[in-house]
């Protein structure tokens, strides 16, 4: 079981302008792909550097979050600070994920490149940024879900250090 916690970055969502988009579709896509969580925390803060480093640090800081996925914040826009700031926060890439994400999305649409989301680990959390779409969120999630119970348990520390699952 994945104890999860959502971040939305969203201007539009934090001040009830309009509802969020990306939350629910990460659970609706996780529900469907068929992992196995439990959400245990999920909000809303706007495009601000410091108020989405300190969801990021307190969440990872949290010892019944092992994984954060934020949606929103990951594109080309001034006021687009997630990826920044997800860089700051972590303590090393885990940039397959990101990398699988994009080629994904591009294998939808041109502009799946222009995503700037990045993935890493803060503490025993895995971070990973997608976009605010909520149809690119399925997408992008899509492309990573099989691998998500493997990281939180190598994370978790059930995985041996040079150990490989059985084929």
């Amino acid at each position: 079981m994945i104890r999860l916690a959502i971040v939305t970055v969203s201007d539009k969502a934090s001040s009830g302008e309009r509802d969020d988009g990306g939350g629910p579709a990460i659970r609706e896509a996780l529900t469907a792909d068929g992992v196995e969580f439990r959400e245990v925390d999920y909000r809303v803060v706007p495009d601000e550097e410091q108020l989405i480093g300190e969801a990021l640090f307190h969440l990872s800081e949290r010892s019944d979050v092992d994984l954060i996925l934020t949606t929103g914040g990951t594109g080309l826009a001034p006021r687009d600070v997630t990826p920044q700031i997800t860089l700051h926060s972590i303590e090393y890439e885990v940039p397959g994920i990101a990398e699988a994400m994009r080629a994904a999305a591009l294998r939808v649409t041109p502009a799946g490149m222009l995503s700037r989301g990045v993935a890493g680990v803060r503490k025993r959390t895995l971070i990973i940024n997608l976009p605010g779409s909520p149809k690119a969120v399925r997408e992008n999630l899509a492309a990573i879900t099989a691998a998500l119970p493997h990281a939180i348990d190598t994370l978790r520390g059930g995985v041996g250090e040079h150990t490989r699952p059985a084929e």
